[in-house]
């Protein structure tokens, strides 16, 4: 068999495959090119020629497209509101006659095929709404969860006729096995499972017809609904329209199947080597546009909990991994998976966690990431001025912003943060009560947010069906306390010394609180935090931290060195004839509770993974040919040294805290 082989620097481009797809001109105007053809866009290879189907997102060509045809805007308006309006008519009206719609069966049918009907832009707030049960009564999760994999399929002689058109050949020439119908449907296309003539199981996702003409109405309609409001409504600061394109970029490149087949490869190369991560291979010999083949992955989703429990899977850990691969996707590499419904994301039979779906993907930007950061460590330890100037970092508030109200704000959305349930504290939750602080203050929604809610809002409401007790901040904590004590970047390192300082005193119990949830961590171990502390202490970035670190070590020596002191002194003062009452023969208080603190940081450091005493003085030798340590270790004797003689010479001459006797 002699099939074209295509990658992603040698693709073939689309042709026009549907009675009913736009014209030349109007795909030409939705990627702003309403001149001349290309010739880039136009395909000379076997599978013939055609428009080129890489549309780029472009808000300004959409609408001079649609504005032009008004007729058509109206008639996808009605289209909408007339079953929307019957749906809700409805609802009243059985709330009237006493029927509790929250369990009525037929209603969460009808909503289901509600959304159905009115698209995909639809069908994916749907698949939203199914991830939370804490928001939707049971009866309509139940139904909701179809809109995941379970919709009406679109004909199947299109499915194969668009494989041949994207691949050059007719499916039973490529595949040696394929399904007779889609094994899954959901909102962007079909999957049949496929055997390839090497033997390879594989996915075929196909994309639905006429897909791009229904995602931009719907998209021109609601961007016009979004400008129409911050216009007439003051009160209203966020960017909707930028929220609204920025969901339109990630949705184009979810029509894309190359960009898709790309993002799961760079999604593998960062996330794959996780622990229990797994990420299926694309056959881009086997790919293009609208047709996708990937490795079959057999599996189970995680909110199929008795199934799980049955196969001996643990469907907590799996969330638990789940969040963890989360955490780094926004706060450490920024490339992260937008749309993690429980159709994307299954327990295979080996107990791993198995990621689908690559279309929609996002970025989070370094500054944004470490913002967000710095604003989880702030939450936890209740710092709303520094939350505060977080939201200014992260550009929800501008720089001139007066902070002054919206501090104690703050502290009254998050007055139960610590130690509240699941049901009074979690993401969405505090999402809502922001949401009311962000319409009384001039906050504004940065459009990169959005979909980074949708993600963990998504992710936490399947994490709240399998324990309703999950606290996603508890699980997240230990992972950024680690990049606090671990992490070298600048930003992370002021926001450590806010966190560890406070008007100049040293806080031990947040670094107590920061080693033992850095402990949980599986990343973090005892060397890694020793290697990374003495680096950061011995250079001139940790400079104010270090300095500290002396004045709280001199503290501590500080009653020992007075017993000694004192035990030294009076036998020199009994030999002149001086008798000291009232000594002082302890170290105060204060001293004493920093000893405390220093013995349970060694205790929290002995029960960190990779503590080891038989590699302990290795690891301090080579610490102590440190030149930095060495310096740090001169500074630290000299400053010793020096308070010594000080305070030998004030009780020898000065007779400090001592009463001479007659």
């Amino acid at each position: 068999m002699n099939v074209k082989t295509m990658t992603p620097t040698n693709q073939m481009l689309e042709k026009v495959s549907s009675p009913n797809q736009m014209s030349e001109v109007s795909l030409l105007a939705l990627r702003g090119e309403v001149s001349n053809l290309p010739s880039s866009v136009v395909n000379t290879g076997e599978a013939g020629s055609g428009i080129g189907s890489e549309i780029k997102y472009d808000a300004n060509a959409i609408a001079s497209y649609y504005q032009s045809r008004p007729f058509q805007v109206f008639k996808r308006i009605l289209s909408v509101l007339l079953p929307t309006l019957s749906f809700v008519f409805g609802v009243w009206f059985d709330g009237k006659r006493g029927v509790q719609v929250k369990k009525d069966r037929r209603r969460a049918i009808q909503f289901r095929e509600l959304l159905t009907g009115l698209g995909p832009a639809y069908i994916k707030i749907g698949q939203a709404l199914s991830t939370r049960p804490d928001l939707v009564p049971s009866a309509f999760l139940e139904e909701l969860t179809q809109l995941q994999d379970k919709l009406p399929a679109f004909p199947q002689e299109t499915a194969y006729r668009f494989i041949e058109e994207e691949l050059g050949h007719k499916p039973e020439e490529i595949y040696a096995e394929i399904s007779p119908q889609p094994i899954a449907a959901a909102s962007l296309g079909q999957v049949y499972k496929a055997k390839l003539f090497s033997g390879e199981e594989v996915a075929i996702k196909v994309q639905r017809p006429d897909l791009r003409e229904a995602i931009t109405i719907d998209l021109y309609i609601l961007r016009k609904l979004a400008v129409w409001g911050k216009q007439k409504f003051t009160r209203v600061r966020s960017d909707l329209a930028g929220i609204l394109d920025e969901l339109g970029d990630r949705i184009f490149e979810e029509m894309d199947y190359i960009h898709e087949g790309e993002n799961a490869e760079r999604f593998f190369q960062l996330y794959g080597h996780m622990k229990d991560i797994y990420v299926p291979k694309i056959y881009w010999e086997y790919t293009n546009r609208r047709v996708l083949t990937m490795e079959w992955i057999y599996g189970k989703k995680l909110t199929q909990t008795e199934e799980l429990a049955a196969d001996g899977i643990d469907a907590r850990y799996l969330i638990e991994v789940g969040v963890q691969c989360s955490l780094r996707q926004l706060l450490e590499h920024g490339f992260f998976h937008a749309d993690p419904h429980p159709g994307n994301l299954l327990a295979t039979p080996e107990g791993k966690l198995a990621y689908l779906d690559f279309g929609m993907m996002s970025q989070v930007q370094p500054a944004q990431r470490y913002g967000l950061i710095e604003a989880i460590v702030h939450v936890v330890n209740r710092d709303f001025e520094g939350l505060a100037n977080d939201y200014v970092k992260l550009d929800f508030l501008t720089p001139d912003t007066d902070l002054t109200p919206i501090i104690p704000a703050f502290a009254k959305v998050f007055a139960n943060a610590q130690g509240a349930s699941v049901a009074d504290f979690n993401i969405k939750s505090i999402t809502d009560d922001l949401s009311e602080l962000m319409y009384e203050y001039p906050f504004r929604v940065p459009p990169y947010y959005a979909l980074i809610i949708r993600s963990l809002v998504t992710l936490e409401g399947i994490a709240i069906y399998i324990d309703p007790d999950f606290k996603v901040l508890s699980e997240a904590y230990p992972y950024v306390a680690k990049r606090l004590l671990t992490d070298p970047a600048p930003q992370l390192r002021i926001s450590l010394q806010d966190l560890l300082f406070k008007e100049g005193s040293f806080r031990w119990n947040r670094l107590e609180n920061l080693l033992k949830n850095a402990r949980s961590n599986e990343e973090y171990d005892f060397d890694l935090v020793l290697n990374q502390a003495v680096d950061f202490l011995s250079s001139e970035r940790g400079q104010y931290i270090r300095e500290k670190l002396i004045d709280e070590l001199l503290k501590s020596v500080d009653g020992l060195r007075k017993n000694v002191l004192h035990n030294f002194t009076s036998l020199l003062r009994e030999q002149v004839g001086i008798t000291a009452v009232k000594e002082t023969q302890a170290a105060d208080l204060e001293q004493q509770e920093t000893l405390e603190h220093i013995k349970r940081v060694v205790e929290i450091l002995q029960e960190t993974r990779g503590f080891d005493t038989n590699q302990l003085i290795p690891q301090i030798t080579q610490i102590l040919l440190n030149p930095g340590v060495q310096r740090l270790g001169q500074q630290i004797t000299g400053q010793l040294l020096e308070k010594t003689v000080i305070r030998v010479l004030r009780q020898l001459l000065v007779g400090e805290q001592v009463t001479i006797s007659p």
